[in-house]
């Protein structure tokens, strides 16, 4: 699975229930829940 940083924990975590999703200009992003606190984290991947 993807990693991002959650900004309630303040570390970086692991995504659970992550869904890869394309933003309005293109790029591909990861978005899912925090495995510690399960606020929802958000990663930028890059260019689709």
């Amino acid at each position: 699975m993807a990693e991002g940083r959650c900004m309630k924990c303040k570390k970086s975590v692991e995504i659970t229930q992550g869904q890869e999703v394309v933003m309005k200009n293109g790029m591909k992003a990861m978005k899912g829940k925090c495995g510690t606190c399960g606020t929802v984290v958000f990663r930028i991947l890059g260019k689709a």
